[in-house]
């Protein structure tokens, strides 16, 4: 749906979790002209909220009582199924690291426990950062049955767009595609850029020049402000430490189908250094960081 053509519900939309991107939804969402109710368990998420024209609910129960539509955006599986076991007449969910190796093969006893109960659940997983979503610069990965689809799709000004994907389930493994081939240009991003200063280059240049080029890509234009400063704030972006349980859920994902990923699994390592490293806290392309110092480019400015 392009942006200004967006219909409200005729119900609040529920949030559940305001945490980066739920925050940044919601947003998003009120300045569409959507009401928006939610519930977070941090206080400060809350008054941000309410700050921002937000109903708060005591409750994530309360919220998603008066909705139509219902947005989590929850930290982890686990929390979501206790967010589901809270709502009235929920019976128990399964145990959430097993739902996962069940979503892999296209099913998902969560989804049937909630229809039973006449909630239909869908799979729409987002791509882009925490700072991404501010702007509405992230994709939904769509997916689940059509019909509820298409009053969900009232909510596309949370984010540019979304694409349909079919059967429930196929949301979650486009993510995980996507998120292998983040990983992997990040790191490709740091490599390059320490390249470049190893080189001699200016980096500012070199992000111009290659960006523009066949060996651009999507993640060196999104961080490459931080990397041709080689600073990496914690400001609404993907922190490693967050990143790097991205990272385990996807060789989950890829071991369960027995399929290789080399590259991925190569880069890996990184990503882990860097948490090792104290900068667990920062952006995913601090990554960026440990290849300078394996470069020796710190002990050359006495950095």
């Amino acid at each position: 749906m392009a942006k200004g053509q967006e219909v409200p519900a005729t119900k609040p939309v529920a949030m559940i979790g305001l945490g980066t991107m739920g925050s940044a939804m919601s947003k998003n969402l009120i300045a569409a002209g959507f009401d928006v109710t939610g519930h977070d368990v941090a206080g400060a998420a809350m008054a941000a909220f309410t700050g921002a024209g937000g109903i708060a609910a005591a409750s994530a129960a309360e919220a998603a009582g008066q909705a139509e539509i219902i947005i989590t955006s929850l930290p982890s599986s686990a929390r979501w199924t206790a967010w589901c076991g809270g709502l009235p007449r929920c019976p128990p969910l399964p145990d959430p690291r097993r739902d996962q190796h069940l979503r892999a093969r296209g099913q998902d006893p969560a989804q049937r426990a909630l229809e039973a109960q006449g909630i239909s659940m869908l799979d729409c997983p987002l791509s882009g950062s925490g700072s991404q979503a501010l702007e509405r610069d992230v994709l939904v990965y769509a997916s689940g049955p059509k019909a509820p689809m298409s009053t969900a799709c009232r909510c596309c000004a949370a984010s540019r767009g979304a694409h349909y994907l079919g059967e429930f389930g196929n949301g979650s493994k486009m993510k995980y595609i996507a998120n292998l081939l983040v990983a992997i240009h990040t790191a490709a991003a740091g490599e390059a850029f320490t390249l470049a200063r190893k080189a001699g280059l200016d980096p500012a240049q070199m992000f111009e020049v290659v960006a523009d080029g066949a060996g651009g890509s999507r993640a060196m234009q999104v961080r490459g402000p931080m990397l041709i400063a080689d600073a990496y704030l914690p400001i609404r972006t993907m922190p490693l430490e967050l990143w790097r349980k991205d990272m385990r859920v996807i060789a989950d994902f890829a071991n369960s189908l027995a399929c290789p990923t080399p590259l991925f699994a190569a880069c890996a390592p990184l990503f882990n250094a860097a948490i090792a490293s104290g900068y667990g806290e920062l952006d995913t392309a601090a990554v960026c960081k440990v290849i300078e110092t394996m470069a020796g480019i710190g002990e050359e400015d006495g950095g």
